[in-house]
């Protein structure tokens, strides 16, 4: 009797036992333990062994359009100068040197020229110049002529250095080599082939011979070639419409055979 009984206190402990355990143990405790490990489990990485990057909010074609647009902007603001310059300007000349003797001031002449720019500072220049120079009252007396014409055309070319002051006000320098041609006439003049050949006479001609004029009376009309150098300078002022005025001021020499011609032209114009 004790033994059944013994038996049967034993099963209800084990049952009890059991209950209390599956309590703990649960379908609940389960799901807690596993969200707790996947809590605590990292993230796998991406089977390329690549990190994940965010997505980019502009598409490609916006993107290459952006650059291209500051490209341009960029390229507009490094060239801020014009590659070709034009000019045109008149005014008058002084005289020096040996011309001096011969020539009176205020000649008028004029000059065209052309600038190809390489940046905003420094440039080459080509110049046509015509420079009138009109014999004095005096020489004209040594030939015995009732008039004469005489004039000069030079060429220049030779570097220009611009030199920026302000939004509208701004200055140059140009040098070079230069080639000049001058060339006159003397009407109804009266002087004898043959005679003594005087400073004028050397200056007008390039030559004498045998310190005499030359028998076939090619005095009266005169043509030579020189070379030589002209160095000057020039303010500019830049107008509303982007038109620059200027005022120019060179020294110009050219030499042959011992003869020479100076001039000092001073030019106003414009250059665009």
């Amino acid at each position: 009797m004790m033994g059944k009984f013994a038996t049967a206190s034993g099963l209800i402990l084990l049952l009890l036992v059991g209950f209390g355990l599956s309590s703990v143990f649960g379908p609940e405790a389960s799901a807690q333990t596993s969200a707790d490990q996947s809590q605590a489990t990292p993230a796998a990485p991406p089977a390329n062994g690549q990190q994940p990057t965010a997505s980019n909010p502009q598409s490609p074609g916006a993107e290459e359009e952006q650059s291209v647009q500051e490209g341009i902007s960029l390229r507009k603001k490094e060239h801020n100068y014009k590659n070709w310059n034009y000019n045109v300007g008149a005014g008058a000349n002084v005289d020096s040197g040996a011309t001096k003797s011969f020539v009176r001031g205020g000649g008028l002449g004029g000059t065209i020229g052309v600038a190809r720019n390489a940046s905003r500072y420094f440039g080459l220049r080509a110049d046509a110049i015509y420079e009138d120079l009109p014999l004095k009252q005096s020489s004209i007396a040594i030939t015995g002529a009732t008039s004469a014409t005489s004039y000069l055309l030079a060429g220049a070319l030779g570097p220009i250095i611009n030199i920026p002051v302000s939004s509208t006000f701004g200055g140059y320098v140009l040098f070079g080599a230069g080639f000049f041609h001058r060339a006159g006439s003397l009407n109804n003049d009266t002087t004898l082939p043959g005679s003594a050949c005087t400073s004028f006479w050397t200056w007008w001609q390039g030559q004498c011979f045998n310190g005499s004029l030359p028998l076939n009376g090619h005095f009266v009309n005169t043509s030579q070639n020189q070379f030589g150098y002209d160095i000057g300078g020039g303010v500019t002022h830049k107008m509303p419409s982007g038109v620059e005025i200027y005022a120019e001021f060179r020294l110009m020499h050219g030499s042959n055979n011992g003869t020479t011609t100076d001039v000092r032209p001073i030019t106003v114009g414009v250059r665009w």
